[in-house]
């Protein structure tokens, strides 16, 4: 196949691209490099000896997009991660988030539509799950979703989702899967992708090595008085190779109608226990305090993966150990992420 992945320098999306590539699939690539760097470009095909054909375009652009297809046509799918993702910068931002992430997919639909692409794998997030209670955990697709949203950035996800679902129900030719993942982790084995936020990170990974590294002083915990364990936040801390294998396995077997997967290891981990195994993985310290609860933050959320497994035969292999230390030597040796 011949695969259009927006958003493909980034993060997740560069992983994916390795993972098409290795499987014998083409990959093209349309980001506006906003969040993310040329470089990953360079460095998937540096991985895979592969040439990747990339427009620097924003996913709105249905003008530039669609040319862009017509030029590498044919193109069998679409893997659509183009998107706002930051849950602080949601909540100050909300109009933005809703204009750029919804205007993206619709757009993106319609380029589909043009050039005649009937499959789509959409980005989703567990953060559609909202707040569950101890007795939804672990989650599946048909816990409740939707309902008193805690963030604009989940709000748009859940959204796009209806739009997808409705676009296949008007089109039976149309194959179109949701992908819920949970809390990507982890860089490339070979240490030549990873994750490289833009300014102070927002997620704690990235964090955390930038404190080992000497770039921040300490991290923060945000709330210890959770209904949990030890008191901080529970979540499913899934491999980003691993990741990158449940979009390859759901576009290999991606049917006419819609379908939703849930993309996690079902193994909740808490922020002490995550900053515990990074020090571990480091060896360097990693001062941290407690701070209050962020707006916008939930208790626990993890993955009941089964379904995937089910239908997809994919199923998350790798430990947060095993996490931690790629994600480091993904560090050390760019210390300055793609800038270095």
């Amino acid at each position: 196949m011949r695969v259009l992945l927006t958003g493909g320098a980034g993060y997740i999306g560069a992983h994916t691209a390795v993972a098409l590539i290795d499987a014998g699939h083409e990959v093209l690539i349309v980001d506006d490099f906003s969040a993310s760097s040329a470089e990953a470009v360079r460095r998937i095909e540096r991985i895979t000896g592969a040439t990747v054909p990339a427009l620097a375009a924003d996913a709105r652009d249905e003008a530039a997009v669609l040319a862009f297809v017509r030029e590498h046509a044919p193109v069998d799918a679409v893997i659509h991660f183009a998107g706002l993702k930051a849950v602080g910068e949601s909540m100050a931002q909300p109009v933005r988030y809703y204009e750029v992430n919804i205007g993206s997919a619709v757009a993106i639909l319609r380029v589909m539509a043009e050039a005649g692409i009937r499959t789509i794998v959409f980005s989703s997030s567990a953060t559609v799950y909202g707040d569950p209670g101890p007795e939804d955990l672990p989650l599946t697709e048909t816990s409740p979703t939707g309902i008193d949203l805690a963030n604009p950035y989940a709000k748009t996800k859940r959204m796009i989702e209806e739009i997808l679902h409705d676009a296949a129900a008007a089109d039976p030719g149309l194959r179109a899967v949701t992908l819920r993942y949970f809390n990507p982790v982890g860089a490339h084995p070979s240490g030549l992708i990873g994750e490289d936020p833009v300014g102070i990170p927002n997620n704690l990974m990235p964090v955390l090595a930038r404190v080992a590294i000497g770039a921040l002083p300490g991290v923060s915990i945000y709330g210890d008085d959770y209904d949990t364990p030890d008191g901080t936040g529970l979540r499913d801390y899934i491999h980003v190779t691993d990741l990158a294998a449940g979009h390859l396995a759901s576009l290999e077997r991606a049917r006419e109608g819609y379908a939703v997967f849930n993309l996690g290891t079902g193994k909740p981990v808490s922020v002490i226990q995550l900053i515990e195994a990074f020090r571990a993985a480091s060896g360097h310290p990693i001062p941290a305090t407690v701070a209050p609860r962020r707006a916008g933050d939930v208790t626990a959320l993890y993955a009941n993966p089964s379904k995937a497994e089910r239908e997809l035969d994919w199923t998350a292999t790798r430990t947060i150990e095993q996490a931690c230390a790629e994600y480091w030597h993904w560090q050390e040796r760019n210390p300055d992420g793609y800038r270095g």
